[in-house]
């Protein structure tokens, strides 16, 4: 089944002690362009996950938000500068040995000079980062193309509607095409009577001119044109691939179908009729730029 290139897309997991919650988000746009937002310590693990929004996806303007939760972690270490402490407790020794005063250092004293105790983070594990994030991205994938594949029901059975209407449209020109001829070929006959004035009228002329005028307005080939793109259009309904573009190309040919019977008939109930049926068309036109 086709699908919407716009949709809402979500997944939220861990990685050891870190809670880390995804969402993907996409609007409509001619090409692919992905862009994956998250905390710029995990900027080398980029390429990994557009590769995978590239798989899953192949048409709109993507966005991916990765956010990491930290405040449960217990990732903070801290470190002792141990030679600042001998440093420090030699100092300290040599100070009271020169001022004959007491040499008792208490560890409560050293803690109180700065840099001797450094809180630290300890640096996570890229690879076990890119194997958990990546899990999550493609849930959250999955979750958005459920919702594509949703909204893209919806554009199937709007799209099957309009056929319906522009196959009837396509039979009701069909169906006038032949009378519009005859009535030609009345009107003519009744002008040069008018002209003429007279019941000697060569009939082989009459035949002749609407014949010519038939030829000029017969839009059989036409016809089975748009029957034709009507068919191959039924038929990407259903496909689970992308068929966006090629839907909007087989709709600018429906156009042209359309068009060319339009510069054809000169008869006002065709004229009505072409117009109705480029609406439906331009309508699947707008759906298209919706499709994956």
């Amino acid at each position: 089944m086709i699908k919407s290139m716009t949709g809402y897309g979500g997944a939220k997991g861990t990685s050891g002690k870190l809670e880390i919650s995804i969402e993907v988000r996409s609007v409509n746009n001619r090409y692919l362009d992905s862009s994956i937002k998250m905390p710029r310590v995990f900027n080398s693990l980029e390429e990994t996950f557009k590769s995978i929004v590239h798989e899953k996806i192949s048409r709109g303007k993507v966005d991916v938000f990765i956010t990491i939760d930290s405040t449960k972690s217990d990732d903070i270490e801290i470190r002792i500068n141990r030679p600042l402490v001998e440093a420090y407790v030699s100092a300290l020794r040599t100070i009271a040995w020169e001022n004959e005063l007491s040499s008792d250092i208490r560890v409560a004293d050293l803690t109180r000079f700065p840099d001797i105790l450094q809180a630290e983070k300890r640096e996570a594990d890229t690879e076990i980062m890119r194997t958990d994030i990546s899990k999550i991205l493609k849930a959250a994938l999955d979750d958005f193309n459920e919702m594509r594949k949703r909204e893209g029901e919806k554009l199937s059975r709007d799209i099957s509607g309009r056929l319906d209407e522009i196959e009837k449209l396509t039979k009701l020109a069909e169906e006038i095409s032949p009378r519009s001829v005859e009535e030609y070929r009345k009107k003519l006959e009744t002008r040069i009577n008018e002209v003429l004035q007279s019941s000697n009228i060569d009939e082989s002329r009459i035949l002749t001119e609407a014949a010519i005028f038939a030829d000029k307005t017969a839009i059989n080939e036409e016809l089975v044109r748009l029957r034709s793109h009507i068919t191959q259009l039924r038929q990407l309904l259903p496909l689970d691939e992308p068929a966006g573009r090629k839907i909007d190309f087989i709709v600018q040919e429906l156009n042209r179908e359309a068009n060319t019977i339009g510069s054809k008939g000169n008869d006002a109930e065709m004229s009505k009729v072409i117009v109705d049926l480029k609406a439906e068309i331009e309508k699947i036109r707008e759906q298209a730029q919706n499709i994956e």
